[in-house]
């Protein structure tokens, strides 16, 4: 689903461990890091695509975690120039993301990259909060990085953040 303005509706899924932890997963055949995330389909709710896009790239299912919160409105972020399909109609020139953050509540056994013919991730590995804003991929690190502000007191009531430097 592209809109009006070019910007492919998805989700964001910030998975965190009884410790706070957050799930860091490694993009197949790449050197990239990022949270799972995936598009919407037409006439699906931000909540009805992040389980399926959590089923779909992670193996998880609604029992295995739950919702601690969920971004107020759309983040947008830009693609650069390079990664644009001029070929492809309608162009799509980057994404608007609303993002959840969910606490595994099942097993960590459970996660499971195999469930499709091509799995999106290959390796994963939990983090300390900060890292995915400075981890990822350039252009996602502004979404990343507020993102992770404003879901920031659902993991630490009353404490202040303190950004690591980059």
């Amino acid at each position: 689903m592209i809109d009006e303005e070019g910007y492919r509706a998805n989700v964001g899924i910030i998975l965190c461990n009884q410790h706070s932890k957050l799930f860091w997963a490694r993009r197949t055949n790449s050197k990239g890091w990022q949270f799972p995330q995936g598009g919407m389909k037409e006439g699906e709710t931000p909540e009805q695509a992040m389980y399926r896009e959590l089923h779909e790239e992670v193996g998880l299912k609604k029992q295995h975690v739950e919702i601690l919160g969920r971004t107020g409105d759309w983040g947008y972020y830009d693609l650069p120039e390079q990664f644009l399909r001029r070929n492809s109609l309608p162009l799509c020139i980057g994404q608007k993301q609303i993002w959840f953050l969910l606490r595994l509540v099942g097993e960590e056994s459970e996660i499971d990259f195999t469930l499709t013919d091509k799995p999106e991730f290959d390796r994963w590995r939990w983090v300390d909060y900060w890292e995915p804003a400075f981890d990822v991929v350039y252009f996602k690190r502004n979404i990343y990085l507020s993102t992770l502000t404003e879901m920031w007191t659902l993991l630490f009531p009353g404490i202040t953040p303190k950004l690591p430097r980059d």
